[in-house]
């Protein structure tokens, strides 16, 4: 008998069946780091990337990508979003900054949003590099993980940070 979710009794992938599972309020909130220089941390709060504000792009960026999750992600079902949000806090470091990228995903579904929150940051993290790369190509994207998660079967998880 085999154990992983996501494959078939010949061992190959599949999607999970959820038709059976109960419909639920889901949350999800994923983050992302990037290291980047003072130069550009200037060069930000004085509004002079040539590109645009990279936090708005990068903010649509990851909306975006939220609703696109089960597109590029192949096991993710297809569910409709009900929210998305992000918050970006700036940290200074010995050698800089680090930009805090959060994103919250919710909706109403028989699957969770965590993909979709993690693929929110993960591309809004890029996003931000692409936007600032003409000053700083020395940005490193950190980590990135799942910080919270709230509804479905296998209940609440809370990352302490």
């Amino acid at each position: 008998m085999n154990t992983f979710s996501h494959w078939n009794e010949e061992g190959r992938p599949k999607m999970v069946d959820i038709s059976l599972k109960e419909i639920t309020t889901r949350v999800a909130i994923a983050q992302s780091t990037i290291s980047l220089s003072n130069e550009l941390f200037v060069a930000i709060e004085n509004g002079l990337i040539k590109k645009g504000d990279p936090l708005q792009v990068a903010q649509i960026a990851g909306i975006m990508a939220a609703k696109k999750t089960a597109d590029i992600i192949p096991m993710c079902h297809p569910i409709m979003l009900q929210g998305s949000d992000f918050t970006f806090n700036y940290q200074k470091t010995d050698n800089g900054y680090d930009l805090i990228i959060q994103a919250t995903v919710k909706c109403s579904e028989k699957t969770g949003v965590e993909m979709e929150a993690l693929t929110a940051v993960s591309i809004a993290a890029l996003t931000f590099y692409d936007m600032c790369k003409a000053v700083d190509k020395t940005m490193i994207i950190k980590e990135t993980f799942l910080v919270q998660k709230k509804g479905g079967k296998s209940g609440d998880f809370f990352r302490e940070l």
